[in-house]
């Protein structure tokens, strides 16, 4: 798609990112078929197609509006376009750049300021776990609205003890550890099954996907270089991989040679952060063959939600459902939807939750087809939101192969 920039964008770091991206766009429309808001809004303007369109005036000029930011914040940033374009269009990219330049020119109102910088301030602070027991001793009494974002405090299970000499560093989160501790120890414990230490850098926190895609970018990118100046050490002393065990964090650090890639001080240094990120389930692979005799499983169906970020912004499709089905786990994908989003997708819920509802509403539909005993998913996030549509059980998919472990 040939792009004349704007006097104010030529020359500049996001406009010539943008123009190469928007380069690649034919305007074929196949990403359409595959964006969940425009299925449910039916709207051009609400499917990748019309916001590329919505970005492209905006480089080339034109004075972008309130209708423009909305609908840009309307984008799940699901990334399935991507997975579905034929031409490689970086849509995840493109879209960051184009709500960073809506919001410098388009004021937003008090309370839509207020709730966004509460969600981008308030759930990489310290101050998190804390509100969040206090929110799980009172979570009878809270709204149903409440109560859908604070889940029931789980048990965490014991942290394994033993020395390895293989060593891998995992990003404990910024959420994760006070709603769900239990993944992580889970992740531990199956890891050291195989022989694998777990590493935690104690001044690791937020991935800086929060900050970043709420267009404190910069916010995002300081998040990104602590982490990096907390596993370096690590990193020179011979980890052999960073796990996530959260695809919304892999997804992002597996981008920090991208975002980083203009700071003379960390670009080498992100690249090689993001080259040593793994994903969890690609470990299953020797996972299962290493615990291969040592699983019971418990019989029943086990429906798996595969995140966008792990399916669409990491690639990764099929590992779950085929090596835990070597270990003797019964686990299937929706017959129909799979690829689709949830609606979770990181603070969309809570900034746009009648469409997030929807799409959570409709995703559990198709899960619940299978009538399984459990549904599984790898994000935090997934596992919330549908967990607040249904009384089936929904949980990180590690933590039923942690369960499954025999001799612990």
């Amino acid at each position: 798609m040939q792009t004349h920039l704007a006097p104010e964008f030529k020359n500049t770091i996001d406009g010539l990112a943008a123009e190469a991206i928007l380069r690649k766009c034919v305007h074929c429309g196949f990403c359409t078929a595959t964006c969940p808001t425009y299925q449910l809004l039916g709207d051009e303007l609400d499917g990748p197609r019309g916001r590329i369109y919505l970005i492209k005036q905006v480089l080339e000029g034109e004075t972008p509006t309130r209708k423009t930011q909305l609908h840009l914040d309307r984008c799940l940033t699901c990334r399935n376009c991507e997975t579905t374009c034929p031409s490689g269009v970086q849509y995840g990219h493109l879209v960051d750049i184009g709500r960073k330049l809506v919001d410098e020119r388009v004021p937003r109102p008090a309370a839509e300021k207020a709730l966004r910088w509460s969600l981008k301030q308030g759930l990489p602070s310290p101050l998190f776990a804390p509100a969040m027991k206090l929110g799980q001793a009172v979570r009878g009494l809270l709204p149903a609205a409440l109560q859908a974002k604070v889940p029931a405090k789980q048990p965490q299970g014991s942290w394994p003890t033993r020395s390895h000499n293989r060593k891998m560093l995992m990003l404990a989160g910024c959420v994760q550890p006070s709603m769900m501790p239990n993944i992580n120890a889970a992740t531990a414990r199956v890891l050291d099954a195989a022989g694998i230490e777990t590493v935690l850098a104690p001044k690791a926190g937020c991935c800086g996907a929060v900050k970043f895609h709420l267009n404190d970018q910069d916010g995002g990118r300081d998040e990104m270089r602590r982490n990096i100046d907390a596993w370096w050490p690590h990193v020179e002393g011979g980890v052999e991989a960073i796990v996530m065990n959260a695809s919304g964090c892999g997804v992002t650090v597996k981008e920090y040679g991208h975002i980083l890639q203009d700071d003379a001080a960390y670009a080498v240094k992100a690249a090689r952060i993001s080259s040593l990120t793994r994903d969890l389930s690609e470990l299953l692979p020797e996972l299962a063959a290493a615990l291969r005799g040592r699983v019971s499983p418990q019989d029943g169906q086990m429906a798996f939600h595969p995140p966008c970020t792990l399916q669409h912004g990491q690639q990764l499709r099929g590992g779950v459902e085929k090596h835990l089905g070597e270990l003797g786990f019964n686990v299937k994908l929706a017959s129909c939807e799979a690829h689709l989003c949830c609606g979770s997708a990181g603070t969309y819920s809570v900034l746009q939750p009648e469409i997030a509802y929807q799409l959570r509403d409709r995703k559990l539909v198709h899960l619940s087809e299978m009538a399984p005993e459990m549904i599984v998913s790898a994000n935090i996030g997934c596992i919330t939101h549908l967990q607040s549509g249904t009384t089936t059980p929904v949980r990180h998919w590690v933590e039923m192969l942690d369960q499954a472990l025999l001799n612990q």
